[in-house]
């Protein structure tokens, strides 16, 4: 299909600045250079990767992949040609926001320990998912499985509780366990990066008034001025400790799957020794069955 380097970073601009005319000032090329390096691009494939309007622009589905793609194969050859002066790159982690809770400091110290030749930088990330799929990190740990045809491995390492979180002045913060129940006559914050809570989690027509915030700390904020209540992983209330909020265990819903993936070629030589290295400090087996999806 004759497809350049050229074409991949046009399309990765593109998409990650959603206006061509800011593409264009990213890649130090005019606009109307852009234009037609896209136009090359869709006609040697045969497909639209852009919708362009007059008011908007957006990736179409083929679009969306291809960028994706995009990212991934040039931080590939971007790291190649770093390795080539500069020795091995270290092996980039994404972590979530909750991180792996009191797992989290024993995993990396015990890495350092045991693989002091191989730097393990830690990323954290709103969407960890997001960043593997495009070449950001080398591995992630996530609580939902990646989507299917991801071309990613998934290993399940270890299930967390679901615990509730409400305002510490709250009659709930109380108790000494809560019901999905209980939440109900107030308003849940689900945060937007990442979340494992969703307004299906609770039977059909028991279900809560939700609104979504940014990130972890406009979740906090909002639950410790009373505004919401939330539901979250057990790694959470370790990563995240607020003196206005209280973390209470739910006694009527399943945990969470705390899981690494990589990619199914993967990115670093080191993926395989991050993989055991997980499994024997998350979950104690020798050896544990990955799957693609």
């Amino acid at each position: 299909m004759n497809v350049e380097l050229r074409h991949l970073r046009a399309l990765a601009a593109i998409g990650d600045e959603g206006n061509l005319t800011r593409a264009a000032q990213v890649l130090h090329i005019s606009q109307p250079a852009l234009s037609r390096t896209l136009d090359q691009l869709e006609t040697r494939l045969g497909t639209r990767l852009v919708e362009r309007t007059t008011r908007r622009l957006a990736l179409t589905q083929a679009g969306r992949r291809l960028w994706e793609h995009a990212h991934r194969m040039l931080r590939e050859l971007d790291d190649a040609l770093a390795e080539v002066t500069a020795g091995q790159r270290p092996l980039r982690v994404g972590f979530p926001w909750a991180a792996l809770g009191r797992h989290t400091v024993p995993l990396l110290r015990s890495w350092r320990a045991e693989q002091p030749a191989t730097t393990l930088a830690v990323r954290w990330c709103d969407d960890p998912e997001a960043a593997l799929r495009q070449g950001e990190v080398d591995a992630a740990f996530l609580r939902l499985p990646p989507s299917p045809g991801t071309g990613l491995d998934v290993l399940p390492l270890y299930r967390e509780p679901r615990l509730a979180a409400v305002p510490a002045g709250d009659p709930l913060a109380e108790r000494e366990s809560l019901r999905l129940a209980d939440l109900v006559p107030r308003p849940v914050a689900i945060c937007a990066t990442a979340s494992t809570t969703r307004a299906e989690l609770w039977p059909e027509g028991e279900r809560p008034d939700t609104f979504e915030v940014a990130g972890v700390d406009e979740w906090l904020t909002s639950i410790a001025t009373g505004e919401s209540v939330g539901v979250t992983a057990a790694g959470t209330a370790d990563s995240h400790p607020h003196p206005d909020v209280r973390y209470l265990p739910l006694t009527d819903t399943g945990p969470v799957t705390v899981h690494l993936a990589w990619p199914h070629t993967p990115t670093h030589p080191a993926t395989r020794a991050l993989r055991e290295h997980a499994v024997r400090r998350l979950t104690g087996r020798a050896r544990t069955q990955a799957m693609s999806v």
